[in-house]
């Protein structure tokens, strides 16, 4: 009787082991001795969105805004006469020049050029001093123009072509000729003819070819332009 007492014990061990080993393998209990985790365990993190990269391309810029135009004023041919109605004057327009005539059909003439402003105002001058200052405003010039000895009030209105300016220069028997004609809106013509520097009246030039004769040789005036 005195043996039985650890004989008791050690199966109540026995048994107690056996119990947990069974209600470890009912339930699935995991061992935790390693102290590791499986991969399945492991809860990755959500990727990081990364920011996209420059292009590298510089932003356009905005276009620039077209430039003005150098000048407003249209091109054009004007022609009328002076206020007293003793002269002619006729003024061509192209892209901010003008070229001027003044003529009175004797022997009393100008060539003039220079510049037109923005605003239609143009002040233009000839090989002996002579100055045309003028305006357009509208279908319309007007202004004066100083021949040293006079000046003269002027008004030139739009002209449409065959009326305009015309020029013819050539030789002719051996003499150097130039010659200058306005054809006024009317069909009038105003103009002088230097045969060696000498002026007179000019012959009549057809004002749809431009065609003359001078001491019997063809000519052909042309539109004069700056």
């Amino acid at each position: 009787m005195k043996r039985s007492g650890p004989l008791f014990t050690l199966l109540a061990g026995l048994l107690l082991a056996l119990f947990m080993l069974s209600l470890n393998a009912t339930t699935g209990t995991r061992s935790t001795s390693t102290g590791s985790e499986s991969s399945a365990d492991v809860v990755s993190a959500s990727p990081t969105p990364t920011a996209s990269p420059p292009s590298g391309k510089p932003s356009p810029s905005p276009s620039p805004s077209p430039s003005p135009s150098k000048t407003a004023v249209p091109n054009g041919d004007y022609a009328g006469r002076t206020d007293d109605d003793s002269s002619a004057v006729a003024v061509t327009l192209r892209d901010g020049k003008a070229i001027a005539y003044f003529c009175d059909g004797k022997d009393q003439e100008s060539w003039l050029k220079g510049d037109v402003k923005a605003d239609g105002s143009m002040r233009l001058t000839g090989q002996k001093g002579n100055v045309l200052t003028g305006r357009l405003k509208g279908k319309r010039i007007s202004g004066t123009v100083d021949m040293g000895q006079r000046k003269y009030g002027f008004t030139a209105d739009k002209a449409i072509k065959p009326s305009g300016l015309y020029r013819a220069t050539a030789t002719v028997r051996g003499a150097e000729v130039d010659g200058g004609w306005i054809v006024l809106p009317s069909g009038q013509q105003v103009g002088i003819l230097n045969r060696a520097g000498k002026p007179s009246p000019a012959p009549r030039i057809d004002p749809e070819t431009g065609a003359v004769t001078v001491d019997g040789q063809r000519l052909t005036a042309k539109p004069v332009t700056p």
